[in-house]
Protein backbone atom coordinates (compact mmCIF):
# COMPACT_ATOMS: atom_id res chain seq x y z
CA UNK A 1 0.00 0.00 0.00
CA UNK A 2 1.63 3.08 -1.39
CA UNK A 3 1.29 6.14 1.75
CA UNK A 4 0.23 8.98 0.63
CA UNK A 5 -2.05 12.21 2.41
CA UNK A 6 -5.90 11.73 0.83
CA UNK A 7 -6.63 15.03 -0.63
CA UNK A 8 -10.52 14.07 -1.87
CA UNK A 9 -11.08 14.37 2.06
CA UNK A 10 -11.02 17.19 4.37
CA UNK A 11 -11.01 20.89 4.10
CA UNK A 12 -9.81 22.73 1.16
CA UNK A 13 -7.65 25.28 2.58
CA UNK A 14 -6.36 23.21 5.72
CA UNK A 15 -4.67 20.88 2.88
CA UNK A 16 -3.51 24.16 1.10
CA UNK A 17 -2.05 25.04 4.12
CA UNK A 18 -0.60 22.17 5.13
CA UNK A 19 1.10 21.36 1.58
CA UNK A 20 2.21 25.11 0.22
CA UNK A 21 3.57 25.81 3.47
CA UNK A 22 6.21 23.50 3.36
CA UNK A 23 6.81 23.87 -0.48
CA UNK A 24 7.29 27.43 -0.12
CA UNK A 25 9.58 26.99 2.84
CA UNK A 26 11.74 24.60 0.22
CA UNK A 27 11.29 27.39 -2.86
CA UNK A 28 12.85 29.99 -0.58
CA UNK A 29 15.73 27.67 0.89
CA UNK A 30 16.73 27.17 -2.91
CA UNK A 31 16.29 30.60 -3.87
CA UNK A 32 18.34 31.99 -0.66
CA UNK A 33 20.41 29.05 -2.09
CA UNK A 34 20.92 30.76 -5.87
CA UNK A 35 21.28 34.22 -4.10
CA UNK A 36 24.58 32.95 -1.63
CA UNK A 37 25.99 31.76 -4.91
CA UNK A 38 25.29 35.38 -6.05
CA UNK A 39 26.76 36.85 -2.57
CA UNK A 40 29.98 34.55 -3.09
CA UNK A 41 29.97 35.49 -6.47
CA UNK A 42 30.09 39.06 -5.64
CA UNK A 43 32.82 38.55 -2.73
CA UNK A 44 35.27 37.81 -6.08
CA UNK A 45 34.32 40.64 -7.94
CA UNK A 46 31.41 42.67 -9.96
CA UNK A 47 32.92 40.51 -13.39
CA UNK A 48 32.51 37.68 -11.27
CA UNK A 49 28.71 38.32 -10.59
CA UNK A 50 27.62 39.53 -13.77
CA UNK A 51 29.39 36.28 -15.29
CA UNK A 52 27.22 33.97 -12.69
CA UNK A 53 24.31 36.48 -13.09
CA UNK A 54 24.08 35.63 -17.13
CA UNK A 55 25.55 31.91 -16.34
CA UNK A 56 22.10 31.38 -15.03
CA UNK A 57 20.17 32.28 -17.69
CA UNK A 58 21.74 29.56 -19.81
CA UNK A 59 21.70 27.56 -16.68
CA UNK A 60 17.90 27.95 -16.63
CA UNK A 61 17.63 25.71 -19.93
CA UNK A 62 18.46 22.59 -17.72
CA UNK A 63 15.68 24.02 -15.12
CA UNK A 64 13.34 23.86 -17.82
CA UNK A 65 13.42 20.10 -18.39
CA UNK A 66 13.66 19.77 -14.50
CA UNK A 67 10.67 21.75 -13.63
CA UNK A 68 8.72 19.85 -16.74
CA UNK A 69 9.76 16.69 -15.46
CA UNK A 70 8.50 17.50 -12.05
CA UNK A 71 4.86 18.93 -13.38
CA UNK A 72 4.10 16.22 -15.69
CA UNK A 73 4.71 13.22 -13.06
CA UNK A 74 2.83 15.30 -10.03
CA UNK A 75 -0.11 15.55 -12.91
CA UNK A 76 0.21 11.67 -13.70
CA UNK A 77 0.59 10.57 -10.43
CA UNK A 78 -1.56 12.84 -8.38
CA UNK A 79 -4.47 11.32 -10.81
CA UNK A 80 -3.86 8.06 -9.98
CA UNK A 81 -3.33 8.53 -6.44
CA UNK A 82 -7.21 9.86 -6.46
CA UNK A 83 -8.41 6.71 -8.24
CA UNK A 84 -6.72 4.28 -5.73
CA UNK A 85 -4.11 2.51 -8.43
CA UNK A 86 -1.46 1.82 -6.76
CA UNK A 87 0.27 -0.15 -9.49
CA UNK A 88 -0.46 2.59 -11.76
CA UNK A 89 1.34 5.34 -9.54
CA UNK A 90 4.51 3.21 -9.16
CA UNK A 91 4.43 2.83 -12.97
CA UNK A 92 4.65 6.50 -13.72
CA UNK A 93 6.86 7.21 -11.34
CA UNK A 94 9.26 4.20 -13.35
CA UNK A 95 8.24 5.36 -16.72
CA UNK A 96 9.52 9.07 -15.37
CA UNK A 97 12.54 8.51 -14.34
CA UNK A 98 13.82 6.35 -17.34
CA UNK A 99 12.42 9.62 -19.25
CA UNK A 100 14.17 11.88 -17.15
CA UNK A 101 18.15 9.84 -17.73
CA UNK A 102 17.19 10.24 -21.93
CA UNK A 103 16.14 13.98 -21.79
CA UNK A 104 18.98 14.54 -19.19
CA UNK A 105 21.35 13.47 -22.14
CA UNK A 106 19.71 15.87 -24.69
CA UNK A 107 19.80 18.52 -22.37
CA UNK A 108 23.62 17.69 -21.70
CA UNK A 109 24.55 17.61 -25.86
CA UNK A 110 22.05 20.49 -26.75
CA UNK A 111 23.73 23.05 -23.66
CA UNK A 112 27.43 21.90 -24.67
CA UNK A 113 26.54 23.04 -28.56
CA UNK A 114 24.52 26.57 -27.46
CA UNK A 115 25.95 27.80 -23.95
CA UNK A 116 28.98 29.58 -25.77
CA UNK A 117 27.03 31.36 -28.14
CA UNK A 118 24.35 32.18 -25.75
CA UNK A 119 26.53 33.64 -23.48
CA UNK A 120 27.82 36.03 -26.09
CA UNK A 121 24.51 36.34 -27.19
CA UNK A 122 23.21 37.77 -24.02
CA UNK A 123 26.00 40.56 -23.49
CA UNK A 124 28.85 38.82 -21.94
CA UNK A 125 31.73 41.18 -22.61
CA UNK A 126 35.35 39.71 -22.71
CA UNK A 127 36.17 40.51 -18.59
CA UNK A 128 32.64 38.73 -17.69
CA UNK A 129 32.76 35.79 -20.32
CA UNK A 130 35.08 33.43 -18.31
CA UNK A 131 33.17 33.43 -15.15
CA UNK A 132 30.10 32.61 -17.16
CA UNK A 133 31.32 29.76 -19.26
CA UNK A 134 33.34 27.84 -16.25
CA UNK A 135 30.20 27.82 -13.97
CA UNK A 136 27.64 26.43 -17.22
CA UNK A 137 30.19 23.92 -18.38
CA UNK A 138 31.00 22.59 -15.03
CA UNK A 139 26.97 22.53 -14.18
CA UNK A 140 25.92 20.92 -17.90
CA UNK A 141 27.55 17.76 -16.89
CA UNK A 142 25.71 17.41 -13.76
CA UNK A 143 22.27 18.09 -15.38
CA UNK A 144 20.92 14.65 -14.73
CA UNK A 145 21.03 15.38 -11.02
CA UNK A 146 18.10 18.06 -11.73
CA UNK A 147 16.08 16.40 -13.67
CA UNK A 148 15.75 13.64 -11.55
CA UNK A 149 15.16 15.31 -8.58
CA UNK A 150 12.43 17.04 -10.32
CA UNK A 151 10.88 13.28 -10.99
CA UNK A 152 11.08 12.81 -7.43
CA UNK A 153 9.94 16.16 -5.65
CA UNK A 154 7.08 15.99 -8.60
CA UNK A 155 6.14 12.23 -7.31
CA UNK A 156 6.05 13.01 -4.12
CA UNK A 157 4.13 16.33 -4.49
CA UNK A 158 1.47 13.97 -6.45
CA UNK A 159 1.40 11.65 -2.88
CA UNK A 160 0.59 14.94 -0.82
CA UNK A 161 4.30 15.65 0.28
CA UNK A 162 6.10 18.64 0.31
CA UNK A 163 7.92 18.19 3.31
CA UNK A 164 10.62 16.32 2.23
CA UNK A 165 11.83 17.90 -0.46
CA UNK A 166 11.44 21.08 1.76
CA UNK A 167 13.93 19.62 4.10
CA UNK A 168 16.18 18.37 0.91
CA UNK A 169 16.30 21.88 -0.06
CA UNK A 170 16.99 23.42 3.53
CA UNK A 171 20.02 20.88 3.78
CA UNK A 172 21.52 22.03 0.26
CA UNK A 173 21.15 25.61 1.45
CA UNK A 174 23.26 24.54 4.34
CA UNK A 175 25.98 22.24 2.85
CA UNK A 176 26.45 25.33 0.33
CA UNK A 177 27.35 27.95 2.78
CA UNK A 178 30.03 25.64 3.97
CA UNK A 179 31.26 23.90 0.21
CA UNK A 180 31.11 27.44 -1.34
CA UNK A 181 33.70 29.68 0.80
CA UNK A 182 36.16 26.08 0.80
CA UNK A 183 35.70 25.99 -2.96
CA UNK A 184 36.17 28.77 -3.43
CA UNK A 185 38.39 30.69 -1.61
CA UNK A 186 40.92 27.62 0.39
CA UNK A 187 41.16 25.35 -2.61
CA UNK A 188 41.04 28.67 -4.65
CA UNK A 189 38.36 27.46 -7.77
CA UNK A 190 36.92 30.91 -8.18
CA UNK A 191 33.66 30.35 -10.01
CA UNK A 192 33.96 27.32 -10.37
CA UNK A 193 34.16 25.86 -7.21
CA UNK A 194 30.22 27.72 -6.94
CA UNK A 195 29.36 25.18 -9.81
CA UNK A 196 31.00 22.17 -8.16
CA UNK A 197 29.27 22.76 -5.10
CA UNK A 198 26.04 22.87 -6.64
CA UNK A 199 26.38 19.27 -8.50
CA UNK A 200 27.51 18.07 -5.19
CA UNK A 201 24.84 18.84 -3.34
CA UNK A 202 22.15 17.95 -5.81
CA UNK A 203 23.93 14.70 -6.46
CA UNK A 204 23.05 13.93 -2.42
CA UNK A 205 19.50 15.63 -3.08
CA UNK A 206 18.22 12.92 -5.44
CA UNK A 207 19.98 9.96 -3.18
CA UNK A 208 17.50 11.05 -0.38
CA UNK A 209 14.23 11.86 -2.64
CA UNK A 210 14.60 8.15 -4.12
CA UNK A 211 14.84 6.80 -0.76
CA UNK A 212 11.82 8.59 0.96
CA UNK A 213 9.65 7.35 -2.50
CA UNK A 214 10.86 4.00 -1.48
CA UNK A 215 9.52 4.21 2.06
CA UNK A 216 6.11 5.73 0.54
CA UNK A 217 5.76 3.26 -2.69
CA UNK A 218 7.14 0.28 -0.48
CA UNK A 219 9.65 -0.27 -3.36
CA UNK A 220 13.07 0.79 -4.90
CA UNK A 221 12.11 2.83 -8.19
CA UNK A 222 13.05 1.06 -11.13
CA UNK A 223 13.79 3.19 -14.05
CA UNK A 224 11.46 2.04 -17.26
CA UNK A 225 11.61 2.75 -21.00
CA UNK A 226 8.16 1.92 -22.75
CA UNK A 227 7.36 4.09 -25.37
CA UNK A 228 3.76 3.67 -25.05
CA UNK A 229 4.05 5.69 -21.66
CA UNK A 230 6.57 7.86 -22.61
CA UNK A 231 4.21 9.60 -25.28
CA UNK A 232 1.58 9.65 -22.60
CA UNK A 233 3.59 11.51 -20.52
CA UNK A 234 5.26 13.73 -22.46
CA UNK A 235 1.60 15.05 -23.17
CA UNK A 236 2.19 16.65 -19.59
CA UNK A 237 5.70 17.45 -19.69
CA UNK A 238 6.34 18.84 -22.99
CA UNK A 239 3.85 21.63 -22.77
CA UNK A 240 4.90 22.23 -19.13
CA UNK A 241 8.79 22.44 -20.17
CA UNK A 242 8.11 24.28 -23.08
CA UNK A 243 5.84 26.88 -20.90
CA UNK A 244 9.34 26.76 -18.62
CA UNK A 245 11.75 27.06 -21.68
CA UNK A 246 9.52 30.26 -22.96
CA UNK A 247 10.10 31.93 -19.64
CA UNK A 248 13.97 30.96 -19.96
CA UNK A 249 14.11 32.53 -23.70
CA UNK A 250 11.85 35.55 -22.88
CA UNK A 251 14.70 35.85 -20.46
CA UNK A 252 17.42 35.93 -22.77
CA UNK A 253 15.10 38.23 -24.72
CA UNK A 254 14.77 40.65 -21.55
CA UNK A 255 18.61 40.51 -20.79
CA UNK A 256 19.66 40.91 -24.34
CA UNK A 257 17.64 44.31 -24.30
CA UNK A 258 19.13 45.03 -21.05
CA UNK A 259 22.80 44.18 -22.22
CA UNK A 260 22.34 47.17 -24.29
CA UNK A 261 22.80 49.03 -20.99
CA UNK A 262 26.20 47.19 -19.69
CA UNK A 263 26.76 43.92 -17.83
CA UNK A 264 25.91 46.10 -14.36
CA UNK A 265 22.30 46.64 -15.39
CA UNK A 266 22.25 42.99 -16.51
CA UNK A 267 23.56 42.00 -13.02
CA UNK A 268 21.12 44.41 -11.25
CA UNK A 269 17.94 43.50 -12.85
CA UNK A 270 19.27 39.93 -12.23
CA UNK A 271 19.63 40.05 -8.33
CA UNK A 272 16.50 42.41 -8.67
CA UNK A 273 14.24 39.14 -10.53
CA UNK A 274 15.93 36.87 -7.53
CA UNK A 275 14.60 39.25 -5.09
CA UNK A 276 11.07 39.08 -6.38
CA UNK A 277 10.90 35.81 -7.22
CA UNK A 278 12.12 34.90 -3.24
CA UNK A 279 8.93 37.15 -2.74
CA UNK A 280 6.74 35.14 -4.91
CA UNK A 281 7.73 31.72 -3.21
CA UNK A 282 4.49 31.51 -1.51
CA UNK A 283 2.73 32.04 -4.19
CA UNK A 284 4.99 29.16 -5.71
CA UNK A 285 4.02 26.59 -3.23
CA UNK A 286 0.71 27.51 -3.30
CA UNK A 287 0.65 26.57 -6.80
CA UNK A 288 2.53 23.09 -5.74
CA UNK A 289 -0.73 22.69 -3.55
CA UNK A 290 -3.02 23.52 -6.06
CA UNK A 291 -1.91 20.99 -8.58
CA UNK A 292 -1.54 18.11 -6.00
CA UNK A 293 -5.24 19.15 -4.89
CA UNK A 294 -6.62 19.56 -8.33
CA UNK A 295 -5.09 16.67 -9.65
CA UNK A 296 -6.23 14.12 -6.77
CA UNK A 297 -9.33 15.47 -6.99
CA UNK A 298 -9.81 15.55 -10.83
CA UNK A 299 -8.98 11.59 -10.61
CA UNK A 300 -11.81 10.80 -7.93
CA UNK A 301 -14.14 12.85 -9.91
CA UNK A 302 -14.80 15.29 -7.73
CA UNK A 303 -15.65 18.69 -9.71
CA UNK A 304 -16.92 20.70 -7.42
CA UNK A 305 -14.12 20.27 -4.93
CA UNK A 306 -11.49 21.11 -8.22
CA UNK A 307 -13.14 24.34 -8.18
CA UNK A 308 -13.18 25.56 -4.42
CA UNK A 309 -9.53 24.58 -4.74
CA UNK A 310 -8.78 26.70 -7.33
CA UNK A 311 -11.22 30.04 -5.81
CA UNK A 312 -9.45 29.68 -2.75
CA UNK A 313 -6.17 29.32 -3.72
CA UNK A 314 -7.27 32.84 -5.29
CA UNK A 315 -8.07 34.51 -1.93
CA UNK A 316 -4.81 33.16 -0.63
CA UNK A 317 -2.45 34.44 -3.14
CA UNK A 318 -4.27 37.78 -2.97
CA UNK A 319 -2.80 37.60 0.88
CA UNK A 320 0.38 37.14 -0.35
CA UNK A 321 0.69 39.98 -2.72
CA UNK A 322 -0.76 42.40 -0.28
CA UNK A 323 2.25 41.39 2.65
CA UNK A 324 4.89 41.47 -0.64
CA UNK A 325 4.14 44.21 -2.66
CA UNK A 326 5.40 47.29 0.13
CA UNK A 327 8.40 45.33 0.16
CA UNK A 328 9.31 45.59 -3.24
CA UNK A 329 8.26 49.14 -3.20
CA UNK A 330 10.39 50.15 0.27
CA UNK A 331 12.79 48.25 0.98
CA UNK A 332 14.16 47.31 -2.97
CA UNK A 333 17.32 49.81 -2.00
CA UNK A 334 17.84 48.01 0.98
CA UNK A 335 17.83 44.55 -0.51
CA UNK A 336 19.97 45.38 -3.35
CA UNK A 337 22.68 46.89 -1.21
CA UNK A 338 23.42 43.62 0.66
CA UNK A 339 24.41 42.30 -2.70
CA UNK A 340 26.72 44.91 -4.24
CA UNK A 341 28.11 48.49 -4.06
CA UNK A 342 27.63 49.44 -7.28
CA UNK A 343 25.41 52.22 -8.16
CA UNK A 344 24.32 50.98 -11.66
CA UNK A 345 23.37 47.20 -9.66
CA UNK A 346 21.15 48.60 -6.94
CA UNK A 347 19.99 51.65 -9.26
CA UNK A 348 18.52 49.43 -12.50
CA UNK A 349 16.95 46.35 -9.58
CA UNK A 350 15.81 48.42 -7.11
CA UNK A 351 13.72 50.45 -10.97
CA UNK A 352 12.49 46.69 -11.72
CA UNK A 353 11.12 45.73 -8.33
CA UNK A 354 9.38 48.87 -8.07
CA UNK A 355 7.64 48.57 -11.13
CA UNK A 356 7.25 44.98 -11.36
CA UNK A 357 5.29 45.11 -7.95
CA UNK A 358 2.56 46.57 -10.04
CA UNK A 359 2.04 43.31 -11.27
CA UNK A 360 2.47 41.22 -8.24
CA UNK A 361 -0.72 38.97 -7.95
CA UNK A 362 -1.17 39.25 -11.62
CA UNK A 363 1.93 36.13 -11.24
CA UNK A 364 -0.25 34.72 -8.88
CA UNK A 365 -3.39 34.27 -10.80
CA UNK A 366 -0.80 33.12 -13.52
CA UNK A 367 0.51 30.65 -11.62
CA UNK A 368 -2.36 29.12 -9.77
CA UNK A 369 -4.20 29.39 -13.35
CA UNK A 370 -1.28 27.10 -14.88
CA UNK A 371 -1.25 24.42 -12.12
CA UNK A 372 -5.09 23.78 -12.48
CA UNK A 373 -4.83 23.14 -16.06
CA UNK A 374 -1.92 20.91 -15.79
CA UNK A 375 -3.77 19.27 -13.34
CA UNK A 376 -6.85 18.56 -15.14
CA UNK A 377 -4.48 17.50 -18.45
CA UNK A 378 -5.09 20.70 -19.90
CA UNK A 379 -1.70 21.96 -20.52
CA UNK A 380 -1.85 23.44 -23.91
CA UNK A 381 -3.25 26.58 -23.34
CA UNK A 382 -0.72 27.67 -21.28
CA UNK A 383 2.07 26.90 -23.05
CA UNK A 384 0.43 29.17 -26.34
CA UNK A 385 -0.36 32.07 -23.50
CA UNK A 386 3.81 31.36 -22.29
CA UNK A 387 4.81 32.01 -26.19
CA UNK A 388 2.90 34.77 -26.84
CA UNK A 389 3.36 36.54 -23.13
CA UNK A 390 7.29 35.51 -22.73
CA UNK A 391 8.69 35.47 -26.53
CA UNK A 392 6.54 37.23 -29.20
CA UNK A 393 5.09 39.92 -27.54
CA UNK A 394 8.05 41.21 -25.63
CA UNK A 395 10.67 40.65 -28.79
CA UNK A 396 8.17 42.96 -31.00
CA UNK A 397 7.61 45.61 -28.02
CA UNK A 398 10.67 46.10 -26.88
CA UNK A 399 12.59 45.73 -29.77
CA UNK A 400 10.64 48.96 -31.14
CA UNK A 401 10.46 50.61 -27.63
CA UNK A 402 14.46 50.26 -27.00
CA UNK A 403 16.11 49.70 -30.64
CA UNK A 404 13.52 51.62 -33.00
CA UNK A 405 12.58 54.45 -30.24
CA UNK A 406 15.50 53.96 -28.18
CA UNK A 407 14.17 54.89 -25.16
CA UNK A 408 15.82 54.04 -21.53
CA UNK A 409 15.32 50.84 -19.96
CA UNK A 410 12.87 51.85 -17.35
CA UNK A 411 10.29 51.35 -20.72
CA UNK A 412 11.40 47.68 -20.98
CA UNK A 413 9.91 47.18 -17.25
CA UNK A 414 6.60 49.23 -18.02
CA UNK A 415 6.32 46.48 -21.24
CA UNK A 416 6.75 43.42 -18.67
CA UNK A 417 3.97 44.27 -16.23
CA UNK A 418 1.48 45.70 -19.10
CA UNK A 419 1.80 42.21 -20.90
CA UNK A 420 1.93 40.06 -17.44
CA UNK A 421 -1.28 41.74 -16.20
CA UNK A 422 -3.54 40.96 -19.36
CA UNK A 423 -2.21 37.79 -19.70
CA UNK A 424 -3.19 37.09 -16.22
CA UNK A 425 -6.89 38.09 -17.14
CA UNK A 426 -7.03 35.61 -20.45
CA UNK A 427 -5.72 33.47 -18.24
CA UNK A 428 -8.38 33.45 -15.38
CA UNK A 429 -10.79 33.63 -17.69
CA UNK A 430 -10.15 30.46 -19.42
CA UNK A 431 -9.19 28.46 -16.39
CA UNK A 432 -12.65 29.28 -15.08
CA UNK A 433 -14.32 28.56 -18.39
CA UNK A 434 -12.85 25.47 -18.26
CA UNK A 435 -13.44 24.18 -14.49
CA UNK A 436 -17.15 25.14 -15.27
CA UNK A 437 -17.32 23.06 -18.09
CA UNK A 438 -15.17 20.25 -16.17
CA UNK A 439 -16.84 16.54 -17.40
CA UNK A 440 -14.84 13.70 -15.64
CA UNK A 441 -14.09 11.28 -18.18
CA UNK A 442 -12.25 9.10 -15.86
CA UNK A 443 -14.29 7.00 -13.29
CA UNK A 444 -13.97 7.42 -9.22
CA UNK A 445 -11.44 5.71 -7.36
CA UNK A 446 -12.29 2.03 -6.63
CA UNK A 447 -10.15 0.81 -4.32
CA UNK A 448 -9.67 -2.65 -3.37
CA UNK A 449 -11.04 -2.57 -0.22
CA UNK A 450 -12.95 -0.60 2.46
CA UNK A 451 -10.34 -1.54 5.02
CA UNK A 452 -7.41 -0.71 2.67
CA UNK A 453 -9.08 2.35 1.77
CA UNK A 454 -8.83 3.14 5.68
CA UNK A 455 -5.33 1.76 5.63
CA UNK A 456 -4.37 4.24 2.96
CA UNK A 457 -6.13 7.25 4.44
CA UNK A 458 -4.52 7.01 8.24
CA UNK A 459 -1.39 6.32 6.88
CA UNK A 460 -1.50 9.77 5.59
CA UNK A 461 -2.69 10.95 8.21
CA UNK A 462 0.10 9.51 10.04
CA UNK A 463 3.08 10.90 7.41
CA UNK A 464 1.70 14.60 7.86
CA UNK A 465 2.72 15.36 4.92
Amino acid sequence: MTEHRDLTQGPVSGHLIAMAVPAAMGMIFNTLYNLTDFWFAGQLSDDALAGVSIAGSVFFLILSGSIGMQTGTTAMVATEVGRGKTDSVANWIDQATGLGLVLSVACLVIGLAVADPLIRFLGAEENVAPFAKSYVLIVLWGCFSFVLSGVAAGALMALGDTKSNRNALAAGLIANLILNPVLIFILKLGVAGLAIATIIIKLATVAYLYGVLKKRTGRWVQPAFNIKDWLELLKQVAPASFNMLTVVLGGFITVSFIGRFGSQSVAGYSVGLRIEQLLLLPALGLNSAVMALVGQNFGAGNTERVKETYIKALYTGLGIAVFSIPVMIFLSPTLLSFFSSSETIISTGTTYLRIDALAFFAYVVLFISVASLQAIKKPLFPMYLGLARQLVLPAIINYFLIVVLDLPMIWLFVSIITVVICSAVISHCYTWKQLNRLQISTPPAQPASSAGQQRCQQSGQQSGN
